[in-house]
């Protein structure tokens, strides 16, 4: 995710890091030099665009700017959707992390309450891996046992299995008379809340928008752009190449913006900073139980906080 100031009304035209240009330069190329291969034959005398006008064109764009901005709203959902989800996972770990403290700690040669804490770091980062079709295992394996982690490689869903261990704990703990049933429930209902966020968070993933529905966008602003310099070159000449650049940097840039949005897990620039987010909730839940030195506070780089 990109992460910083708002550059100058000068720099703001010269900025490339977070900025959509070097993905669609090659697209917005090829239509500069269509325009200037039009003007050539324009003025060769190869073609007269007479009969052609401009408003059909804008007629088009219109259509075609509130078809792709209504898109990019459903992309933008998904990636604020997906940042809400992790936002409520951050309250969860934390009040977990918190109830448990103070529930549990009356039985200091108890390692519930430490274990029950790890798990929900490595479910953190676990889920993050998963969401990014990573090795889910090796992300959780420094927050468990050896022999859970060993487990865990096994396993097609580590997150859920981190929630199930946990379960298993505070099952445990209401056997032995160390928990009653109702702050069990209360506890459970945590781990509860943490299953249903990685659920939102895999069907925002797993559920992409429509292929057909991209693909028609995506073919409407080709054939825009490439039709474009032969309604303008009549009344703009030279011109020409300019104004379709401009407009070709708008329906591609949205379009790719649309694209990158769409998957909030990914790692292009402007999609979710899944590990930042993950090491808030290490370095939190860890000050919880005292642990110290704490890890840095994730920071961007280049301004990109990954």
């Amino acid at each position: 995710m990109i992460v910083r100031p708002r550059p100058s009304a000068l720099a703001l035209f010269f900025v490339l890091r977070g900025s959509i240009v070097p993905r669609i330069f090659s697209r917005i190329l090829v239509i500069t030099l269509l325009s200037c291969l039009v003007v050539w034959m324009y003025h060769q005398r190869w073609f007269s665009p007479a009969h052609l006008s401009a408003v059909p064109f804008s007629l088009f764009g219109l259509a075609l700017s509130v078809f792709m901005g209504f898109r990019n709203n459903v992309c933008y959902d998904r990636w604020w959707e997906a940042r809400k989800q992790w936002g409520e996972l951050i309250v969860q770990a934390r009040s977990l992390a918190r109830e448990s403290a103070v529930l549990l700690a009356a039985s200091t040669a108890n390692p519930v309450q430490e274990r029950i804490v790890r798990r929900v770091v490595g479910f953190g980062y676990a889920l993050a891996a998963r969401l990014r079709e990573e090795d889910m295992a090796a992300a959780a394996r420094p927050w468990v046992p050896q022999d859970e982690a060993e487990a865990l490689a096994a396993c097609r869903n580590v997150p859920d299995a981190l929630l199930l261990a946990i379960n298993r704990d505070l099952a445990g703990c209401l056997r032995r008379g160390e928990l009653s049933d109702i702050v069990y429930q209360g506890l459970t209902g945590r781990v509860a809340a943490c299953a249903a966020i990685q659920a939102s968070c895999e069907r925002i993933k797993f559920t992409p928008s429509p292929y057909a529905y991209s693909l028609l966008l995506h073919r409407t602003a080709w054939l825009f752009c490439l039709l474009l310099p032969f309604g303008l070159v009549g009344a703009l000449e030279f011109l020409t190449p300019v104004a379709v650049s401009i407009v070709a940097y708008t329906f591609f840039g949205l379009d790719a913006l649309g694209d990158e949005l769409e998957d909030p897990f990914g790692k292009d620039e402007n999609d979710l900073p899944l590990s930042a987010l993950a090491r808030t909730i290490e370095i939190d839940l860890l000050e919880g139980l005292g642990v110290r030195p704490l890890p840095e506070a994730p920071r961007p780089v280049d301004f990109v906080l990954h």
